[in-house]
Parts: C-alpha cells; sequence; structure tokens
C-alpha cells in the first residue's frame, strides 16, 4: 500500500472538499498524511484516517522569499516522509508542491486545477506583472507531474494554449471536486416566500457585485422575496470590505449570513441557488446546491457553464451583466412553479455527473491507487 501525501492551500477544503477522497484512500488502506497552512486540524483529519501536519505556507501573499523558503521546508519534509505519492491542489500548493516533490526525487506527482487563481483572472498592471513573475516557476513545477487534473475543459484548454502543459503530457478532465449526494441530501425547496442565496467567499470574483445590484432591483418591485449571503471574509486581493457587506444590510438589500461549517441548512432554506462568478473550476457550492435540489443561475463561464442545462435546471448569464441576472432571477419570481421542476433536475445531474464516489474513482485510477 502507498504513503500518500494532500498537499493543501486551506486546512478545512482537506475536509469539505477532499474529506471523500482521503476517507477512500484510507479504506483501501493506503496511508495519508494531509499538509495545509493552519494549525489546529489533526484531531479533525484523524477522524477520517488521515495525519495532519502543518506548513508554512502564505495562501494569499506575494513574497518569493516566503515562497522560497517554502518551498525550501517542503522539500526537507518530504524527504523526511518519504512519500510514494504526491497530490497538489490550487495554485500555491500546485507549483510549491510539485518542485519541492521533484528536489525530494519523488517521482509520482500529481495536482490538480482548482481554479486560476488572482494572477489569471484580471486585467490591472499589477495582475499582469505577478503572471509573468509566476509563469515560468508554474511551468516547471506541472512538468514535474506525471498527470495534471483539470476540473472543467476550457482550463485545459488555456493551461495548453499558454504552454503551461504540453500537449504530450497526460491531462484528465474530472467533474469538478465532486459532492457526497447522501450528505448533501434532496429537499423540496421553499417556494413561499421566495429566497435566493449566494455561498461563497467574499471577494468581488464571486460576482457578489453583480447579485447585490440585482437584489437591489428586484427587492424594489418584490418586496417580500429575500436575497442571502453566506461566506467568509478573505484576504484576497479582490476581497469584499465588511464595511460594504454592512452597508447592504443597512439598505435592506441583502441578508448576510456569516459563515459556517455546515451549508445544508442553509441550502435547505433557499428556493434558488445564484453564483455570478467570472470564473472557477467547478463550483463545489453550485455542486452541493444541485444535491439538495435547488434551481441554479450562475454565468455562461468556465467552470459554471458546465453545471447547467439552460432552461431545464437552470439559468446562464454573461458575467458581470446585472441586467441578465436580474432577469433570470425574476423568471423564478414570476414562475415558482418552475422551482421545484428545475430542482429535480439539478438533483438528477448531480447524480449522474458529479457523485463525489464517481469522481474519485477516476482520480484514484489513474494515480494506480486501486
Amino acid at each position: 500500500m502507498a504513503k500518500i501525501i494532500i498537499v493543501s492551500h486551506y486546512a478545512p477544503s482537506l475536509i469539505n472538499f477532499r474529506g471523500e477522497l482521503i476517507k477512500t484512500l484510507v479504506g483501501t488502506g493506503h496511508q495519508v498524511i494531509t499538509l495545509g497552512p493552519e494549525a489546529g486540524f489533526e484531531s479533525e483529519l484523524a477522524a477520517i484516517g488521515a495525519e495532519y501536519r502543518q506548513i508554512p505556507l502564505q495562501r494569499t501573499g506575494t513574497n518569493p522569499a516566503k515562497d522560497m523558503s517554502t518551498v525550501y521546508t517542503l522539500t526537507k519534509l518530504l524527504k523526511k516522509i518519504n512519500p510514494d505519492v504526491v497530490l497538489s491542489y490550487a495554485i500555491k500548493p500546485v507549483i510549491y508542491g510539485s518542485l519541492a516533490a521533484s528536489l525530494a526525487g519523488i517521482s509520482n506527482i500529481y495536482s490538480m486545477i482548482t481554479g486560476l487563481g488572482y494572477v489569471f483572472t484580471g486585467e490591472s498592471i499589477k495582475q499582469k506583472i505577478l503572471f509573468r513573475l509566476i509563469y515560468p516557476i508554474y511551468k516547471s513545477a506541472l512538468s514535474k507531474n506525471k498527470i495534471v487534473f483539470f476540473q472543467n475543459p476550457d482550463d485545459l484548454k488555456l493551461f495548453r494554449d499558454l504552454k503551461l502543459v504540453s500537449s504530450k503530457g497526460r491531462q484528465i478532465i474530472i467533474n469538478g471536486s465532486g459532492v457526497d449526494i447522501s450528505h448533501f441530501a434532496y429537499g423540496p425547496p421553499p417556494t413561499e416566500p421566495i429566497s435566493f442565496l449566494l455561498m461563497a467567499r467574499l471577494i468581488w470574483d464571486k460576482g457578489i457585485g453583480e447579485y447585490v445590484e440585482a437584489a437591489r432591483n428586484l427587492k424594489s418591485r418584490y418586496p417580500k422575496v429575500s436575497f442571502k449571503l453566506l461566506g467568509p471574509f478573505d484576504s484576497n486581493p479582490a476581497a469584499i470590505k465588511s464595511t460594504d457587506v454592512e452597508r447592504w444590510e443597512k439598505e435592506g438589500i441583502i441578508e448576510y449570513l456569516g459563515e459556517t461549517r455546515d451549508v445544508r441548512p442553509y441550502l435547505a432554506s433557499a428556493s434558488v441557488y445564484v453564483l455570478p462568478s467570472y470564473r472557477e473550476g467547478t463550483p463545489r457550492s453550485v455542486l452541493e446546491a444541485m444535491s439538495m435540489g435547488r434551481p441554479i443561475v450562475t454565468t455562461d463561464a468556465p467552470g459554471c457553464r458546465e453545471t447547467v442545462q439552460e432552461g431545464v435546471n437552470g439559468f446562464l448569464v454573461p458575467i458581470k451583466d446585472v441586467v441578465a441576472l436580474e432577469r433570470a432571477m425574476e423568471r423564478f419570481i414570476l414562475n415558482p412553479e418552475l422551482i421545484p421542476e428545475f430542482g429535480l433536475t439539478s438533483r438528477r445531474i448531480a447524480e449522474e455527473k458529479y457523485d463525489v464516489q464517481k469522481v474519485n474513482k477516476i482520480i484514484i485510477e489513474a494515480m494506480g491507487l486501486r
């Protein structure tokens, strides 16, 4: 049996996004050691059979000296542990995990591209400079991988077009992180009163500004409809400030629900799930909403568009288009009978395409860890 390292950018994601993968690996006799930047997750990972170790990784920082220190520390740790396999996900773990694993003499290196990250998603001078700085390092890191997993075809095409990955290399498209369809069980969506929910880290790139503006316009015409926002504040350069959220609440537009480790009660009380994101790998929150039987309004953007069959389980809108977003949401207000109908279809799609057991089977078999 194999000794497997999983490198993360955020310790809670090891449980929320990789928990089922870890359980399956442990259940088939493999030893799993997880790495993340936060302290205090040893008992939670132990509960699902894995070991947890804290590493000095800055999730959103851009300090080259600290990043090189991360590679050095990771390399020493990997040499000491001497794993058979290293799997990394999210941009910084992919870069530094892959480089460190290669320096430590590990040959079975795998990465999962779960989204593009800040340097890919904007046109500011800072983002362009950072992209030029990170490009050669990213390309070098990905070249060390046996397989790179992508969560949507658009990201794979972009990485090939940018020559970040070679067309001769092995890349596999998977259906996001998958969703535990038994944990996120189906329940009929409420339609009286109608409520909309957006769950995300509070950054502008999730389309939260557009959601608030559409909610402002709709609230003036349909005062009984509620618009809810759930998620943590973030240290990302595109982060939304707490003063913005407080202002929206004072206006009576948004009900801010804070952050939570269990989103199910909030999804259960929502009629329709909305995510007007600018780009995703595959948004896990949408998969959770689909599994619980909620219609979806999201953008016709990479990672998002794959989750919606237009006019069947939801509606797609152009990114940053408040008018189109408002109209799509209004269709559910004017035609509430669509909500349970579309919700059932969402559940069916989740079962057929996004079941985490099916997604994990592809990953595990690709890595030769049956």
